[in-house]
């Protein structure tokens, strides 16, 4: 059974700091490209950042550059998103999901074919 499972949510104060991991299951996830979202409630689904399946390319949303960092470990089946400086308004679920290829179109929720459950992160004093 093909299956991501996103862990490592949870509640932070602000300025405080989070690692998401999106782990796989059941298929080699090096051979994918794996990008993050996130949709706080009342709002859209946003892409967050992106990571090709080599890790030689990255890319992130304006909103969190400099302060979230994703990175891969093939040998583990697994992505994370470090998450530095988190504000309130990175309160959100936070998913992963896999494509095929990566590209200009990387923020294009619809790219991108299996997704995993969700994480929820809250920014709050």
């Amino acid at each position: 059974q093909l299956q991501l499972v996103e862990s490592g949510g949870g509640l932070v104060q602000p300025g405080g700091s989070l690692r998401l991991s999106c782990a796989a299951s059941g298929f080699t996830l090096g051979y994918y490209t794996i990008g993050w979202f996130r949709q706080a409630p009342g709002k859209e689904r946003e892409a967050v950042s992106v990571i090709s399946g080599s890790g030689g390319s990255t890319n992130y949303a304006d909103s969190v550059k400099g302060r979230f960092t994703i990175s891969r470990d093939n040998t583990k089946n697994t992505v994370y998103l470090q998450m530095n400086s988190l504000k309130p308004e990175d309160t959100a679920v936070y998913y992963c999901a896999t494509t095929r290829k990566y590209g200009s179109g990387w923020y294009r929720d619809y790219e991108y074919g299996y997704w995993g459950q969700g994480t929820q992160v809250t920014v709050s004093s």
